[in-house]
């Protein structure tokens, strides 16, 4: 952060506990989001360096926080003004720049491996598995009989499910997996964790997004189809 005047080092420490916590944030003018003013948690902030008007310090929030914004929100409760000088990201979810960072070069290269020799090894310790992006979200498991449903579009209804992680929300997002650990889909969850385990009959997630292709798993559920009679004796 490029603070517009020389600050106390003790009053920028204050402004940074300040704006630890619930913030409401308006979105700067140029975003990609309705301008309109929200709430999102700033969980830390920890001051790595101060050099002149310079201010380093890294961030843990809320994703869909604007840390531009939050310079500038700091800045003029300063008093003096103040804009993002540069941002490097260096966690966004389960992944971190220490743990799951290659080169585009690295890649290339372990893509050439496998056109030419057929060994997948590196290009497998490039390309995580798409689960290790749901770390963090609530899953619910899904019987074998259910998945290749909610591979078609299909949403999971209640005797489709065999275990639910603990503290889900209604509405709030889950992952819909397979009993080997394998993502199916995106959803929405209709009933609580408590609802679900209790529910015989109806839908408990909504099917959002499906990522397995069908087919996966084999089809065990039977489509309804309409009959039509169509009348040619006239």
């Amino acid at each position: 952060m490029e603070i517009h005047a020389k600050i106390d080092e003790d009053k920028i420490k204050n402004i940074l506990q300040e704006f630890t916590g619930e913030i409401y944030q308006k979105p700067p003018l140029k975003a990609s989001v309705k301008r309109e003013v929200r709430k999102r948690w700033i969980y830390d902030i920890d001051l790595l360096e101060i050099q002149d008007t310079r201010v380093l310090f890294k961030v843990g929030c809320q994703a869909g926080t604007y840390i531009r914004k939050l310079c500038s929100d700091m800045g003029e409760v300063l008093g003096s003004g103040a804009h993002m000088r540069e941002l490097r990201r260096t966690r966004a979810g389960s992944f971190s720049e220490n743990t799951n960072l290659c080169n585009l070069y690295d890649l290339l290269c372990a893509q050439e491996k496998l056109r030419t020799e057929g060994d997948e090894k590196p290009l497998r310790e490039m390309v995580r598995p798409m689960e290790e992006a749901f770390e963090y979200v609530p899953k619910v498991y899904v019987k074998d009989t259910a998945v290749d449903a909610i591979c078609h579009g299909a949403s999971l209804a209640a005797p489709g499910v065999s275990k639910i992680d603990s503290n889900i929300k209604p509405k709030s997002p889950v992952a819909l997996f397979t009993l080997k650990g394998e993502v199916i889909a995106l959803a929405r969850a209709i009933l609580s964790t408590q609802d679900m385990m209790e529910a015989e009959k109806g839908i408990v997630c909504e099917t959002v997004r499906v990522v397995m292709a069908p087919g996966t798993y084999p089809m065990l559920w039977k489509s309804k189809r309409r009959e039509v009679v169509t009348d040619t004796s006239n």
